[in-house]
């Protein structure tokens, strides 16, 4: 009897202790810590693991969903649908991702895009939407959101590849010179890397001809248009080498199709091209090519802007002496077509160039020439610089009396073109040229005189006063 009231107390705790184990799974799930989310966003709970109801899986039943932000009834409604995914997960070769090279289905576009092109209806309604990508994008980079804006550009991008390589380098290179300036490294990268494969392409030879040149007219102009918009884009995001490649490829086939107005246009890109990457040599190349193509048509204009360009270039590349013969070509020209007007300002680049290599001989010549040339042409400020070089080389070289001469002149000059600063700083110098040959008398007139001008401009007086009485004091000891 002990033994069978035993085992019944036994089998009640078992049915006690089976039903007490689910409660108590339960209750543990509610005794979860809360996980506190970012500011202004509710908590959330954990999930309850709740056995299946009768006749329902497992997997049929629904998750709970974080609450979603509804817009006001009167607020209102953007133009352009933003997309539901705009980073994607990161691939393991490439970290951050490039967004150029996204597959996101996007509400601006129809949804079979992918196996045919856009009608033109559908590419007049999606220009300006894209317009205003690129208007809203440049507003967030105003207001500092700097990663929403090339976000917004990126989707731009994206989309306006659908629009044919033309519209897309545009926007690449316009996007592209945005990103160089915020020195956004990662987004310069990826515009650079879409041109490339852009230009990959285009250098390719056309399937079934060989040779991009024996295409259509039209397809010859989008080409063009297309090897421009590249040439462009790479100097947006300053890439020079690049966007020469370009250039090279424009020229040998405008050459191929004999289209000298092409031809003409390119050598002049890459020369200016050249010229702002501070590729002298190949700048001066490039312009001499030019400068025989004008010749040989007898373009007198175009002739006087390629010798220009020409001394320009070695005047800065620091080669003086190969500057001067353009320059002595230009001045003939000038002559040449009775335009004397140029030449003093030439002729003072010459003494110029010509003093820069020691040949003061001839500096003096060019310097001389210069003032007579201006005198009657009443270009009194060539005329006035003139005299002021000259008489500095006179200085330097301890010609006094050459020296004393030219400052003289200098006065009439300066007074012929009322130029009082002009007037004081030349009474100044022959002042200093009379004291140096202790010719007290003359450099006290001439201080007075100086003294007198800077009365009129407010300006060194006190500078003269003290040259005088300086004067003054050596001339009585």
């Amino acid at each position: 009897m002990e033994r069978s009231h035993r085992y019944r107390n036994l089998t009640v705790w078992l049915v006690l202790l089976s039903c007490w184990l689910p409660a108590v799974q339960t209750l543990a799930q509610f005794d979860q810590p809360i996980q506190v989310g970012p500011p202004g966003q509710p908590p959330q709970q954990p999930e309850l693991n709740l056995p299946p109801q009768p006749g329902e899986a497992e997997g049929d039943r629904p998750r709970p969903t974080a609450p979603t932000d509804q817009p006001a009834p009167n607020e209102p409604v953007e133009t352009i649908p933003p997309l539901e995914q705009e980073k994607p997960a990161p691939r393991k070769d490439e970290f951050p991702p490039n967004p150029l090279k996204l597959k996101i289905p996007d509400p601006l576009l129809p949804k079979d895009v992918d196996r045919r092109s856009l009608t033109p209806a559908e590419r007049k309604r999606l220009i300006p939407q894209l317009n205003q990508l690129d208007a809203q994008a440049a507003a967030q980079l105003k207001a500092g959101d700097r990663v929403g804006a090339f976000e917004t550009w990126n989707r731009e991008l994206r989309l306006r590849r659908y629009l044919g390589p033309v519209e897309e380098v545009k926007a690449l290179g316009r996007v592209g010179d945005v990103a160089w300036q915020e020195n956004d490294t990662p987004q310069v990268r990826w515009i650079t890397e879409r041109l490339d494969q852009i230009f990959a392409q285009a250098k390719a030879p056309t399937p079934g001809l060989g040779n991009n040149v024996s295409l259509s007219k039209a397809d010859v102009a989008d080409r063009v248009a297309l090897l421009d918009a590249l040439g462009v884009a790479y100097q947006q995001v300053r890439l020079p080498q690049s966007a020469v490649a370009v250039y090279d490829l424009l020229l040998v086939e405008a050459r191929q199709r004999k289209d000298e107005k092409k031809v003409e246009s390119t050598l002049v890109t890459l020369g200016q091209l050249y010229l702002n990457w501070f590729n002298y040599p190949k700048a001066a190349e490039t312009y001499k090519q030019l400068l025989a193509r004008a010749r040989a048509r007898k373009d007198s204009p175009n002739e006087i802007v390629y010798l220009t360009q020409l001394a320009y270039i070695y005047e800065q590349a620091k080669e003086p002496a190969q500057a001067i013969p353009y320059q002595e070509q230009l001045v003939s020209l000038y002559q040449k077509l009775n335009d004397p007007k140029p030449i003093p300002a030439l002729r003072i680049k010459i003494a110029d160039n010509y003093t820069a290599i020691s040949r003061l001989d001839l500096a003096e010549r060019n310097y001389q020439a210069a003032y007579q040339l201006a005198q009657p042409l009443l270009q009194l400020g060539y005329a006035g610089d003139a005299l002021k070089k000259l008489g500095v080389l006179y200085l330097d070289n301890n010609r006094l009396d050459a020296a004393l001469r030219v400052y003289n002149f200098l006065v009439g000059v300066e007074q012929q073109a009322y130029n009082v600063y002009g007037m004081m700083d030349a009474y100044d110098q022959i002042g200093k040229i009379y004291v140096s040959r202790k010719a007290y008398p003359q450099a006290i007139t001439a201080f007075q005189r100086g003294l007198a001008l800077a009365r009129q401009l407010k300006y060194k007086e006190d500078y003269f006063t003290t040259q005088i009485q300086q004067v003054s004091q050596q001339s009585s000891q």
